[in-house]
């Protein structure tokens, strides 16, 4: 043990300082202040620059700073809304923890790998239906009295769906009478000459 420590020792201080930097931005993130996003960003622009004119000091992990520093810059134009927009999380790891119970049960309840052709035009109503009765209990009075203004725009928008993948069924089963009715719509004048 003492012999990889020493092997190691000229390691430590680059370890130390990067690690360091690391922490730094997840303490400004994490926003225990309370500050606006201009000022979280003002201060971790700060960060990224002091990192970047100091990445030559953190000898064999330069690479995993630059990494750090081009992904916080992929990242940064939606990086400060949450702490300007109450309510809006952080990050969208609740979500992802819902889609991915969504699929699982979807794959589970079918055996399919894939999404079936119900979950690509459905899946937006079923996924927060799922969604909604796992987090409050619905009531007999939500069930029976829906908005109906919302409904009718929803089963509007999930018929088009409908009507779309059927039209996808029509191209798969014959796609030269497919292509040659939208040929033959296309090159026909819509006005006299």
């Amino acid at each position: 043990m003492a012999q990889g420590l020493t092997a190691t020792d000229a390691l430590w201080p680059a370890i130390r300082t990067a690690y360091g930097w690391v922490h730094q931005a997840a303490r400004l993130l994490a926003n225990a202040d309370a500050l606006s996003g201009a000022a979280v960003r003002q201060r971790l622009e700060e960060l990224l620059a002091k990192m970047q004119a100091d990445q030559a000091t953190v000898g064999p992990l330069q690479p995993a700073v630059a990494q750090f520093l081009k992904v916080s810059t992929s990242y940064w134009p939606g990086l400060f809304h949450c702490y300007d927009v109450e309510g809006l999380p952080r990050t969208n790891n609740e979500q992802e923890q819902y889609f991915g119970a969504a699929r699982y049960h979807q794959r589970r309840a079918s055996g399919r790998v894939h999404a079936t052709a119900a979950t690509v035009v459905r899946g937006s109503v079923r996924v927060l239906a799922a969604t909604a009765s796992r987090r409050h209990q619905l009531g007999e009075y939500e069930l029976r009295h829906p908005n109906l203004k919302r409904w009718r725009e929803l089963r509007e928008t999930l018929d088009l769906r409908q009507a779309a993948r059927r039209l996808q069924g029509r191209f798969r089963k014959d796609p030269a009478a497919y292509l040659a009715t939208l040929a033959r719509l296309l090159l026909n004048p819509s006005l006299p000459p």
